[in-house]
């Protein structure tokens, strides 16, 4: 079972509520979105494991079981083409549950005209195979998302 935390402070609300078709329709994959606090933050890495898809909006680390999962900064971000976000870490890099992968700031990503909310997505995973969804409440960083067969 793998555990997904969260990789960044702010207000679980579920996919369902994500401003994204794509995203709320869970056709990426199941899991759940955080509201995240309109301050500038690091976006940590939500399992141990390798980074295999590195961009400054989104990154996908895969864990020693092969589940790899997706953190989405903000909803339309790809069209800010990397502005207002720092990658801390490379392609291929090894990390650890709570490492700093992206740098940036949900408060301008909202005045750019975005939404700053952010999907955890299990990728190649069915709803069943997922427990314990966060869809509600305050997350700080680390907290448990959902726990993954």
């Amino acid at each position: 079972m793998t555990t997904v935390t969260s990789p960044l402070a702010g207000r679980a609300i579920g996919l369902a509520a994500v401003p994204d078709p794509v995203f709320s329709g869970a056709m990426v994959g199941p899991g759940t979105a955080i509201d995240p606090v309109r301050e500038p933050a690091e976006a940590v890495s939500p399992v141990d494991g390798i980074v295999v898809s590195l961009h400054p909006h989104a990154f996908v680390v895969v864990d020693s079981e092969g589940h790899g999962v997706l953190t989405h900064l903000g909803i339309d971000t790809v069209q800010l083409n990397g502005e207002g976000f720092e990658l801390l870490v490379s392609k291929g890099d090894t990390v650890t549950r709570g490492q700093g992968i992206v740098r940036w700031n949900p408060a301008e990503v909202e005045k750019a005209g975005k939404s700053p909310v952010c999907p955890v997505v299990a990728l190649e995973a069915t709803a069943e195979s997922l427990s314990d969804v966060a869809e509600t409440g305050d997350v700080r960083v680390g907290d448990s998302l959902f726990g993954w067969q």
